[in-house]
């Protein structure tokens, strides 16, 4: 993959504080159980990479986008009966950051250091 073109999104979230919904909601995504169907919409939204990372509650999700690639368009996309039900159940593992506005899931951080080339 050629980075060159490519934004970095960087975005936080908190999982429930219940072990046994984490360890389903990393279940949900582990490659044997991932629903095909939510990474196609992803890549169609011009999302190139995708990882999760988890520490405790915490999560944190860095997105390298291309040029075709908008919030906006994301949000679109979203609204397919398939993705809403994905939504529906992550959201039954998930809950809103400290400061996050009403409804808001993954939360956009900003960068603040990096290492100079």
């Amino acid at each position: 993959m050629n980075t060159d073109n490519l934004r970095r999104y960087c975005l936080t979230l908190d999982l429930v504080e219940d072990e046994a919904s984490i360890a389903k909601y990393r279940w949900h995504h582990e490659p044997e159980n991932q629903w095909p169907e939510i990474n196609a919409s992803i890549r169609e939204a011009g999302v190139e990479s995708m990882e999760i990372y988890l520490l405790g509650e915490r999560m944190f999700m860095i997105m390298d986008v291309n040029d075709t690639f908008s919030f906006e368009r994301m949000n679109e996309i979203n609204q397919r009966p398939i993705s809403v039900e994905w939504e529906n159940l992550m959201w039954g593992f998930q809950k809103a950051i400290p400061g996050a506005k009403p409804g808001e899931k993954w939360v956009l951080m900003e960068q603040i250091y990096k290492l100079p080339s």
